[in-house]
């Protein structure tokens, strides 16, 4: 496997990442700005900045086709960046929340975007034509705490929400005179807005951390704070799921997930390397790390034991001072997303995290 390209931007830590699709555009939230850095070779040069917001930016995403910027803020606003005479012309979106937005993501036809809040609502935006700005309709029935995380279905109708109250989510967020009528799935056939499709709690109730759909829509998967990750398989509107399937590592907790094939999921979080997972509704399995540089993800014997430490302490008089760690990343990862290829065969993924490194795997 050739070796990840790494970008190490600045030391400070990066809460999100987004390429665009020719990927010549990094976009990055780095405090309350988004820096836009441009493909020079092989490395990235700092082209321009997006400002506006008053507090921690906490979720970008660059919309593939179009080019637009939506990013979220703690200062409970969204905006929407449209290119315009060289330069990025905001939008302020009417969120109506009165807590942190916590995430933003593009829906894959561009016509909606959802924003994860602290205030227990998601909000889906969307373009109104007759007044010239963007307004929102907000999830709200079921949710009992902060959304932490978004993921839309490739139907653009259905969304996916992980949430700090231990449960993961599939909701309809289908908005008449925007959306078309999605085709029937194992998740439904009629959805007004609101419609609970699913909901899956995680065994111990922690924290979800990220969720995503698979690239055919008919599963859903979620990474918790108990350092486990979850499949389910719905069986159709009013059954209970075909399989729901438990994943327990002994790694730290994982902060974010990606499906790179209809049997293959990329996790990664607090313990700097991004790991694999495979499998199908028989079973899933932790195949292993992506990362070479590092001894084996799942059997690493934390490196200095206190045994070990006391030796040294007692041979050289002092403690190893070393700390470079083993891994690519220098601190915990964030943010996975797919590089190159296609959502059911990916080529490639970036990793963004504290240590304020972009990263490209290649799988």
């Amino acid at each position: 496997m050739a070796a990840p390209q790494v970008h190490h931007l600045f030391h400070h830590p990066i809460a999100d990442h987004s390429f665009s699709a020719d990927r010549k555009t990094l976009a990055v939230a780095r405090d309350n700005t988004v820096e836009l850095y441009s493909s020079n070779g092989s490395r990235f040069a700092l082209n321009d900045e997006l400002r506006g917001h008053d507090k921690l930016i906490t979720g970008v995403d660059i919309a593939p086709n179009s080019g637009k910027i939506v990013t979220c803020s703690q200062d409970r606003n969204a905006y929407v960046w449209e290119p315009s005479n060289g330069s990025w012309r905001p939008t302020l979106v009417l969120l109506r929340i009165n807590r942190a937005a916590t995430c933003v993501r593009w829906s894959p036809n561009e016509a909606k975007f959802a924003v994860g809040s602290g205030a227990r609502v998601a909000a889906v935006c969307y373009f109104e034509e007759e007044n010239d700005w963007w307004v929102s309709k907000h999830l709200k029935k079921p949710l009992r705490s902060t959304v932490t995380s978004v993921a839309w279905h490739p139907n653009s109708v259905l969304v996916a929400l992980g949430s700090t109250d231990g449960h993961a989510r599939v909701l309809s967020a289908f908005i008449k005179g925007v959306d078309e009528r999605p085709a029937p799935s194992v998740w439904g056939e009629r959805l007004p807005f609101n419609t609970i499709c699913g909901e899956f709690l995680n065994q111990t109730a922690g924290w979800v951390k990220s969720v995503a759909f698979s690239p055919s829509g008919d599963a859903v998967a979620f990474v918790s704070h108990d350092s486990t990750m979850t499949v389910a398989y719905p069986a159709g509107e009013g059954q209970p799921p075909h399989a729901v399937i438990n994943i327990s590592t002994q790694v730290l907790p994982f902060a974010d997930l990606l499906w790179i094939a209809e049997g293959e999921i990329v996790c990664a979080g607090y313990d700097c390397e991004p790991f694999r997972f495979s499998g199908s509704a028989s079973g899933w399995s932790l195949v292993g790390s992506l990362d070479s540089t590092s001894k084996s993800g799942a059997a690493n014997q934390r490196d200095e034991s206190a045994l070990n430490m006391f030796r040294q302490m007692d041979l050289r008089g002092k403690t190893i001072d070393d700390t470079q760690l083993k891994t690519v990343h220098q601190n915990s990862i964030s943010t996975v997303r797919a590089y190159a290829g296609s959502p059911d065969a990916v080529r490639q993924i970036s990793t963004s995290g504290v240590d304020g490194r972009v990263v490209v795997w290649n799988l």
